[in-house]
């Protein structure tokens, strides 16, 4: 992740991009659905864009037609749900391929699904999971970006691994290589992701209490009735 221009197949590119066509439309419509219900969230969904277009945007060599970074988009999924982080992630990656030429047109499907799909679900999800239980709103921050990072990363390993496959062991080898050599860098970029999204939320909790008031952020609990508002000191 980012898998250069042309490195995949054809056959494989195509897939990728059906694959994650769907997740993307249904983002636009959550996404016009807030902006339109909710305008004040404009700067907000600004900020959350930014925040995974810059430390998208920084790479380390890794695996030949790829390399590790940092996703960003366990933030925007925790403010927004993992939905629109699909549209904002889609926007990321195409701006990056076409300015920076950072992955590629060829491979954007592929990018999407790894990093604006399945990265903001499983770091949502797990977001919820943690405060559905009771646990303090910057440990389930710390935990949601960090697998929403390193999750991108074993979807990528797969991407890879299914497009070019080891001579000897096939899907399976191929999978042990390219995960292999991508945890030396993504383990410690996925701590540090974690770190730094809980330092951003801190200062959102500062700055726009009220939006993410707005936005359940301090919600926790089984249930509409056992929801309380959190009283922790998260500022």
């Amino acid at each position: 992740m980012h898998i250069a221009e042309g490195f995949l197949p054809p056959a494989h590119a195509i897939a990728w991009g059906v694959a994650s066509a769907p997740f993307v439309v249904h983002g636009v419509r959550s996404l016009t659905r807030e902006v339109r219900e909710h305008p004040e969230s404009t700067l907000l969904l600004g900020a959350a864009g930014a925040f995974t277009f810059v430390l998208s945007a920084l790479k380390l060599p890794s695996v030949t037609g790829s390399c590790s970074h940092p996703t960003g988009t366990g933030l925007g999924a925790i403010l927004f749900r993992a939905p629109i982080m699909a549209v904002l992630g889609t926007i990321t990656l195409l701006f990056q391929a076409l300015l920076l030429a950072h992955g590629g047109l060829t491979t954007l499907g592929a990018n999407v699904f790894s990093m604006a799909v399945v990265g903001p679900w499983a770091g949502y999800a797990l977001y919820r999971l943690l405060r559905r239980f009771g646990v303090q709103l910057m440990v389930a921050v710390f935990f949601a970006a960090f697998v929403a990072d390193l999750s991108t990363y074993c979807v990528t390993s797969v991407q890879l691994a299914l497009a070019f496959p080891d001579p000897g062991s096939g899907f399976v080898g191929a999978l042990g290589k390219f995960g292999s050599i991508f945890a030396i860098t993504q383990l410690p970029l996925a701590v540090s992701e974690g770190l730094l999204t809980v330092l951003v939320m801190r200062l959102l909790v500062q700055s726009s209490k009220g939006e993410l008031t707005r936005l359940g952020i301090f919600l926790t609990g089984k249930g509409d009735k056992a929801r309380r508002t959190e009283t922790e000191a998260v500022a």
